[in-house]
Parts: structure tokens; sequence; C-alpha cells
């Protein structure tokens, strides 16, 4: 059973910053390639960021370019996002989700992950 399980969302004041992980179980970790989605309530899912099976090739969106990072670390089955300079508009529920399939440049689609994180909340106030 694949398991993914976020942790590290919280509340925040503009300028703030979160780290946020993801813990996965139950497949082989290294791979996959992962990405960090969000959600606020009436809209839909959208990538934040996706990173390869490898841990070098990245893609981020442009609203989070320059304040967040993505990393892995394939040792510990575990996927990490540094956010920095958050933003009220960055509230939201963040998942984590992982995709078998080869990593797509330039893109992230939300329906290329197979398996999802339960998701972690981040309120970011102004």
């Amino acid at each position: 059973q694949v398991l993914l399980v976020e942790s590290g969302g919280g509340a925040v004041e503009a300028g703030g910053s979160l780290r946020l992980s993801c813990a996965a179980s139950g497949l082989r970790f290294d791979q996959y390639n992962l990405g960090w989605f969000r959600q606020v309530p009436g809209k839909e899912r959208e990538a934040v960021s996706c990173v390869g099976w490898e841990g070098i090739t990245t893609y981020y969106a442009d609203s989070v370019k320059g304040r967040f990072t993505i990393s892995r670390n394939n040792a510990e089955n575990t996927l990490y996002l540094q956010m920095t300079s958050l933003k009220p508009e960055d509230t939201a529920m963040y998942y984590c989700a992982a995709d078998i399939r080869p990593f797509l440049y330039g893109a992230c689609p939300v329906g290329n992950f197979d398996y999802w994180g339960q998701g972690t909340q981040v309120t970011v106030s102004s």
C-alpha cells in the first residue's frame, strides 16, 4: 500500500517561511517523480512544484519561482518544499503526489499523478 504523509503546514504571517515534508512508503521512491500541489475551496488543484526521480529536474509554477524550493532525499523516502516570502495568496491545502511516468519538462499535470497524500494546510495572514 502506497502511503504519502505530509507535514509541516501551519499558520504564518506574510513574509514568513515554512518547510513542508512528505514521507513516502510502499513504493520504489527513487523511481517516481514527485510533486507538490495546492488547492483552495472552490478552485481546481494546481501544481506548485515537481521534481524528477533523480532530484535534479524541477518545475515551478510562475507564482512561486524564486520563493519555493523543492528537494528530495531518496535515501529517506522524503520530499520537501521550502517556502519563503510567503504571501496570503499561498494559503491553501498542500498535497504531495507521486508519478511513475517520465518527467514532463515545463509542466506538472495534476492528472499524471497516481498517488496522493492527505494534505497539510498552509495559512498565510497579511
